[in-house]
């Protein structure tokens, strides 16, 4: 598998979780963590994010996007 493809299915299973954890519907949550920067950090961050669970990785979305105005908790 190309790394390339990896990293964007990382991506969106973590927009995916985002929005489960947060009764969000998908487009909610991506548009929400686009603006909040949470998309920013995961690209920034994939390699460390990768290697920990998706509930790690929606535990430091929410707070990467409270840090930048975001109010879900």
């Amino acid at each position: 598998m190309d790394n390339n493809f990896k990293k964007i299915y990382y991506y969106v299973m973590c927009v995916s979780a985002f929005s489960k954890e947060k009764d969000m519907e998908k487009r909610n949550a991506f548009n929400y963590l686009l603006e909040h920067n949470g998309i920013e950090f995961i690209i920034e961050c994939y390699d460390a994010e990768h290697t920990l669970s998706i509930e790690d990785a929606v535990n430091d979305l929410t707070l990467v996007c409270k840090n930048n105005g975001g109010n879900i908790e």
